[in-house]
């Protein structure tokens, strides 16, 4: 168009020319005139027509030109800008049972790729898991806009030109691509949960559970056969097993235990088969088969747990042993220097030979302690909440309920280094006297002369006075003192010898220190002495006064002297005095 406007162009100019040349020549001729300025006249409008008609194409086409600029640089802006965003955006992928298909990058209208992708794997599953499918139900469908990819008459997905330009393909291109990619993980599914695989699966039961009847049935078979046979053989040729003089199994209760154990054993089989073999009926259906895993996990994770655990703990097991180990052996050290000094073969200043026991014993209780203390943090789950309430509670359960029983312990530990009395002291506590025949760390135990064993805590006589005469005798000597009440009509001189002759009669008193007497009182109607001699054996004291009171009798009797009682008065109206009459 644009070269046929400037070909009339070039005709016109040359006739114009000539136009004027035929007036000049024929101006005479008026008709020629007018015919030619009639056409004059017609051209023009029709060069005019023609330039406006150039003008009009020429803006036109200026405006295309302008419109696929713009589209070029539009298309262009847009490619850069999902360049830009494809290395930001992770898109989001097509996952059907652990196989990615591919990656959705764009919206359609106002549904996210996440929400397009959910709702395609539905429907990719849903076809997938039908007994019944047919390939060729799977096309492509050519929109105005989209490219839609259908099985029958359900819409899978539609491809947009959006979704083909993050692809860097046509919306064509790319939706060919996705038919195949679906339309192969439909048939792998298909295959998977089809009519065929579920009747394989129904028969795969079935002969599992013929097999599992059969094991089962074998094993109670084997059970009943065999459980007296092996009974007998072993009855045969064990023997009771014995500690010393208990019996702790004889044969009849080791032939329960037999039966019971091998009892046990076919519940065990039975139970391992079960384990296993119903786990195998749900993993012939794969809709089932996450639930085989399940159980197979209630029995081998805790095993897996178990072993991680404990070879996770080797390491820390090992430092146990080497402080269980060094401290062993530090307490045995201890025991033998502490045996040493208690059997008196080892002598140190400041330290007696009876401390050398309880020293023992507190310093092994110590050395556990720290044992305890060094292998607590190496014991697994130490630094847990649920060990560290457990062991808090303990704790506190042992203080409350043992106050006294820490009471007593530590009475008799101070008791232990003040050394009041010893295991065979005659000692007086309170109103009881007796021997010391037991003295532990919670209690003390004494036997009196009447034979009677009395149970002392130690923290009753860490508060009490005790008298201990075994020590008393042995370092002074004990004092035996008894008081008698004579009239004043008697000389004391004579009173005093004869307590004197008494005590010199009696055995086991002292002739040095010598025994000597003491006025103690003078009452309204009578004097009172009292005899003192020493003693050392402090164990015979009872058979002691009994002696020493004897001879006071015999030798104020035989003196004619007679022992005042507080209701005697001198004057007594001729009654009878009191002496017995000798034979």
């Amino acid at each position: 168009m644009k070269y046929y406007g400037r070909f009339i162009l070039f005709l016109i100019v040359l006739m114009v020319p000539l136009v004027s040349s035929a007036q000049e020549q024929s101006g005479a001729v008026d008709s020629l005139r007018q015919q030619n300025d009639s056409l004059v006249m017609v051209l023009r409008s029709q060069v005019q027509e023609l330039q406006m008609q150039r003008i009009m194409m020429q803006e036109q086409l200026e405006k295309n030109g302008e419109a696929v600029r713009n589209d070029s640089l539009r298309l262009a802006r847009r490619r850069a800008r999902i360049d830009s965003l494809r290395s930001i955006l992770p898109g989001a992928p097509l996952i059907v049972e652990g196989d990615t298909l591919f990656i959705l990058y764009n919206r359609r209208g106002g549904i996210t790729p996440e929400s397009r992708v959910e709702d395609l794997r539905e429907k990719i599953i849903d076809i997938g898991t039908s007994l019944t499918f047919f390939t060729d139900s799977i096309y492509i469908f050519e929109g105005e806009f989209t490219t839609d990819i259908m099985a029958g008459d359900a819409l899978l997905m539609s491809v947009t030109d959006n979704d083909g330009m993050w692809q860097n393909q046509t919306r064509q291109e790319l939706a060919a691509e996705y038919r195949t990619i679906i339309e192969a993980k439909i048939q792998e599914l298909h295959a998977e949960y089809g009519m065929k695989r579920k009747l394989i699966g129904v028969l795969y039961v079935v002969g599992s559970m013929f097999v599992l009847g059969l094991l089962i049935w074998a094993t109670n078979y084997a059970y009943r056969r065999w459980r007296y046979r092996l009974l007998r053989k072993l009855l045969r040729r064990t023997r009771p097993l014995a500690i010393k003089d208990y019996e702790v199994l004889n044969l009849h209760r080791q032939g329960i235990l037999f039966l019971t154990c091998f009892n046990v054993l076919r519940y065990l089989i039975i139970l391992l088969l079960l384990f296993i073999f119903v786990p195998m009926f749900f993993a012939a259906f794969p809709e089932t088969k996450s639930f085989t895993y399940t159980i197979f996990g209630y029995l081998w994770n805790p095993f897996v747990s178990i072993l991680k655990s404990v070879l996770s703990f080797l390491p820390k097991f090992f430092q146990i042993i080497v402080i269980i180990f060094c401290f062993r052996y530090l307490v045995k050290g201890l025991h033998y220097l502490m045996n040493e000094i208690g059997s008196g073969r080892l002598k140190v200043n400041g330290f007696y030979a009876d401390w050398a026991q309880p020293t023992y014993l507190i310093l092994r209780v110590l050395c556990y302690s720290f044992m305890i203390v060094m292998i607590w943090p190496l014991l697994p789950s130490s630094d847990s909440q649920v060990f560290q309430g457990v062991s808090v509670f303990i704790g506190v359960i042992i203080s409350l309920g043992s106050s006294s029983i820490i009471g007593n312990v530590m009475a008799g530990m101070v008791m232990t280094y003040m050394r009041p009395f010893h295991v065979g002291d005659f000692i007086k506590y309170g109103d009881m006297e007796g021997f010391v025949i037991e003295k532990s760390v919670l209690v003390t135990r004494i036997r009196t002369r009447k034979n009677d064993v009395i149970t002392i805590p130690n923290s009753n006589l860490m508060t009490s006075q005790t008298t201990n005469y075994t020590f008393s005798a042995h370092n002074y000597g004990v004092i035996v003192h008894t008081k008698v009440t004579i009239g004043y009509d008697m000389q004391w001189q004579l009173i005093r010898d004869l307590l004197l002759d008494a005590a010199s009669k009696t055995s086991h008193l002292q002739k040095k220190p010598e025994p000597f007497v003491r006025i103690t009182a003078l009452d309204d109607f009578y004097v009172e002495y009292e005899i003192n001699a020493y003693t050392r054996k402090s164990e015979m004291l009872s058979d002691i006064y009994s002696e020493l009171h004897q001879n006071i009798l015999d030798s104020f009797h035989s003196n004619g002297v007679e022992i005042m009682s507080p209701h005697i008065f001198a004057h007594r109206n001729d009654l009878p005095v009191q002496i017995p009459e000798q034979n």
